[in-house]
C-alpha cells in the first residue's frame, strides 16, 4: 500500500489524488456502516494542545459516568481497553478511523473524541465522520512545505468546521479560542451552538509550574499541570464539555484529578533535588509557553529541532528562543529523517548569538543536561514528548523514549552521587 500510495502521489494529477482520497474514505464508511452517526464525535484541532484537550474531555466525560473513545497521538482508546499510539500519525488513515469508531460503537461507548489534522485533512480522513462538536485552539505557522503557504495551512485546519456545519448531527458546536486570530471565522461558522472562550476573560486565574486554577462560569476550577497553556487547555475542555451538558461539578471535579498527561510537561522523579520535564514542545509558541513556566529557575535546556525535510525557516526561531530563555542549551539529534543531522543542528545554532553545546547523542545530551543541573533547576528536554523512535535515513527507526531514557540517565547520576 505505501508503495501505491507513492505511485499514485507522484504519477496523479491532485484532482485525481484528491478524488482517490476521498473515495477510501467513504469506502471505510460504508464497510463499517457509517459508525459515526452511533456516537457523540468530539473533534480537537490546532497548532498545539490537541492532545491534551482530547485527553481531559475524554476525563470529564468518564466522570460523568459516559464511556469514551480516544483516539490521539499518545493512545487508542476504547471503553477500558487502551494501548500506545506507535504509527506517528494521531490521525490515522480512513479504514483505520471508521474501524475505530466501530469499535467503539460495539463496546458501547457514549462519546468519541478525535485529534483532527490539516495532514489528516489533505487526504480526506476527515470525511464521512459526523461531527457533534469540534474545539479550535490555536493556528501558527506548521507544516508549510507540506501545504504550499500558511493561508493553505489554515484552510485545510478551517475544512474542518465545514465538515461540522455539514453534519446531520443536532445540535452543532463550535468552541474557539478567542484569544487567537484565527478564530473569528470558526464563531461565525451556521451552526447551533459557536462558543468563544478566552482565558484573558477568566479572572481571576493563576498558572505556575505545579498548576494554577481559573474561574469558569463563575467558579473556581483548579488543576494540577504546569503551565497557562495547561489552563487554557483546560478552559478549551470545560466550555465544550459545558455545553454537552456535563454539570459544572462535575468538570471541576474531574480536571482537579488529573496530574499527568504523558509526555506534555511530564514530570520525571526519581528523588532527585532538581526538576526534570519532558514536553512535546515543537513549535516557537509552544517552546516559549514551556519556557516561560518555569521563570525565575534556571533552566538547563536540551533542545531538538523540527524533522527533518519540514519546516526549516523555525529551526533558527527554536534556537534564538532557547537562548533567550535558557541559562545553558544542549542542541541534539532528533527525528533527521534523510536529512544530515549535524547541519539540522547548525540550523538551530544559526539563530543564536552564542556558540551552543552540541552533544548530537540524545542519550548523551540528556546526560549532560542531568550533570549540569544544581538544586532547584530544572531540566527541559523537548520535541519528541511521547514519540517512540528517533527517525533516520531511507526509513531507519531507533526505538526511544525521552522518559525512559531520562529516568535511566537520573538513576545512574544519583547511584554515582552516593558512591
Amino acid at each position: 500500500m505505501f508503495g501505491l500510495k507513492n505511485y499514485l502521489k507522484k504519477f496523479l494529477p491532485a484532482q485525481f489524488l484528491s478524488s482517490y482520497h476521498f473515495f477510501l474514505s467513504w469506502l471505510g464508511a460504508f464497510v463499517y456502516r457509517y459508525p459515526s452517526s452511533k456516537l457523540i464525535v468530539i473533534g480537537v484541532t490546532g497548532s498545539k494542545g490537541k492532545t491534551t484537550v482530547t485527553e481531559l474531555i475524554s476525563k470529564i466525560f468518564e466522570e460523568a459516568g459516559q464511556k469514551t473513545a480516544l483516539l490521539n497521538s499518545i493512545q487508542i482508546k476504547v471503553g477500558a481497553s487502551s494501548e500506545e499510539n506507535t504509527m506517528r500519525m494521531s490521525m490515522p488513515g480512513r479504514f483505520f478511523i471508521q474501524k475505530f469508531l466501530s469499535d467503539a460503537a460495539q463496546e458501547g461507548c457514549a462519546v468519541a473524541v478525535l485529534e483532527m489534522t490539516s495532514e489528516g485533512v489533505k487526504q480526506s480522513r476527515h470525511r464521512f465522520i459526523e461531527l457533534n462538536a469540534l474545539v479550535f485552539l490555536n493556528l501558527e505557522p506548521e507544516h508549510i512545505e507540506s501545504h504550499g503557504s500558511y493561508q493553505a495551512y489554515a484552510d485545510a485546519k478551517f475544512e474542518l468546521a465545514r465538515a461540522l456545519a455539514r453534519s446531520r448531527k443536532r445540535p452543532r458546536i463550535i468552541a474557539a479560542n478567542a484569544d487567537d486570530k484565527e478564530s473569528g471565522r470558526y464563531l461565525t461558522l451556521s451552526v447551533e451552538h459557536a462558543l468563544p472562550f478566552s482565558l484573558q476573560a477568566q479572572n481571576p486565574y493563576e498558572a505556575g509550574a505545579h498548576g494554577g486554577y481559573f474561574t469558569f462560569d463563575g467558579a473556581k476550577i483548579s488543576i494540577k499541570l504546569p503551565g497557562e497553556f495547561s489552563l487554557r487547555n483546560a478552559l478549551a475542555a470545560a466550555t465544550v464539555a459545558r455545553a454537552s451538558g456535563i454539570p459544572l461539578d462535575t468538570i471541576s471535579r474531574a480536571l482537579e484529578k488529573i496530574s499527568l498527561i504523558p509526555g506534555r510537561a511530564e514530570y520525571v522523579d526519581e528523588g532527585q533535588n532538581f526538576s526534570l520535564v519532558v514536553d512535546y514542545a515543537h513549535t516557537p509558541a509552544s517552546l516559549t509557553a514551556l519556557y516561560e513556566t518555569y521563570k525565575g529557575q534556571q533552566k538547563i535546556c536540551v533542545l531538538g529541532s523540527t524533522g527533518g525535510g519540514r519546516d526549516m525557516w523555525k529551526r533558527p526561531v527554536m534556537g534564538q528562543i532557547a537562548e533567550k530563555y535558557c541559562d545553558v542549551v544542549i542542541l541534539t539529534d532528533e527525528d533527521p529523517y534523510d536529512e544530515d543531522p549535524q547541519q539540522i543542528v547548525q540550523d538551530v545554532a544559526h539563530g543564536m548569538a552564542k556558540k551552543p553545546e552540541i552533544v548530537m547523542d540524545r542519550r548523551a545530551a540528556i546526560r549532560r543536561g542531568i550533570e549540569l543541573a544544581r538544586q532547584n533547576s530544572v531540566v527541559l528536554i523537548t520535541g519528541k514528548g511521547t514519540n517512540h523512535e528517533i527517525c533516520g535515513p531511507k526509513g531507519t527507526v531507533t526505538p526511544w523514549s525521552d522518559v525512559q531514557v531520562a529516568r535511566e540517565e537520573l538513576k545512574a547520576f544519583l547511584k554515582k552521587a552516593v558512591s
